[in-house]
């Protein structure tokens, strides 16, 4: 029997989904704040099998898929970091709830504060490794608002390659098209630092605004707010790249 469809008590699941100790636990299903599968819990030892096991804690809205790694798909807003130890603004991990928070889940790669749009977070290393690698080519989308009205010359300077400062190669965009004359839409397959805005700078126009609108084949919910986030299933992992183990 798999670790995904073994039979535990509640208690020892609700610490394993990061809820806490297991007196913590305890209480919170003793206190009648667990529904498991729809009905409320209030036997610590009760024994769920973990398979398809929804769970609702503290009235909290929405349910908690019992899963062994979290895969998180975020609507990052203006003004966060992605990082455990922020520096200046407040971290994207703070728009999460805490259980997530305590299951120590990570940005997969980053988006600089003023960036934003999806961004996925997991507590999955190897993930983010497959995820990360330039040997692994996931490429990502991003829509930037230019500073400067654009033809299709932009396009061709992307696609043909520009030299960034500080690199000793051309890099080039992987797809690039216009939506209107000051919107623009990239595909890259590399990380560097900020090289979105330092592609488009190095072409001779500036981004105002700029969104990742899609990782692989996962793209942003059109009805997924800024700042809010949903759970991602192997399916949505599978179109960003990762097939869960």
């Amino acid at each position: 029997m798999s670790k995904a469809t073994k039979p535990l008590s509640i208690e020892r699941i609700l610490q394993n989904q990061g809820f806490g100790a297991r007196k913590l636990c305890r209480i919170l299903v003793r206190n009648g704040s667990v529904v498991a599968n729809g009905s409320v819990c209030e036997d610590p030892d009760e024994v769920f099998l973990t398979e398809g096991l929804t769970l609702e804690v503290e009235g909290v809205e929405g349910v908690w898929p019992f899963c062994d790694k979290a895969y998180i798909l975020l609507n990052k807003p203006e003004g966060y970091e992605c990082s455990r130890a922020p520096k200046h603004h407040p971290s994207v991990l703070a728009l999460l709830p805490d259980p997530l928070r305590a299951r120590d889940v990570q940005p997969v790669g980053r988006l600089d504060v003023e960036t934003t749009g999806l961004l996925l977070l997991t507590d999955d290393g190897q993930c983010i490794h497959v995820l990360t690698s330039p040997k692994h080519a996931v490429p990502k989308v991003y829509r930037a608002t230019l500073a400067e009205a654009a033809d299709q010359s932009l396009c061709d300077k992307l696609l043909a390659g520009v030299l960034l400062k500080d690199e000793e190669e051309t890099i080039a965009a992987d797809a690039c098209r216009l939506i209107d004359r000051s919107t623009l839409e990239m595909t890259i397959t590399q990380g560097k630092y900020h090289q979105v805005r330092r592609m488009i700078a190095a072409a001779g126009n500036h981004v105002n605004a700029l969104q990742r609108t899609a990782i692989g084949d996962l793209v942003l919910p059109e009805d997924l707010a800024p700042g809010e986030w949903q759970w991602l299933d192997s399916t949505g992992m599978l179109k960003a790249g990762w097939a869960p183990r």
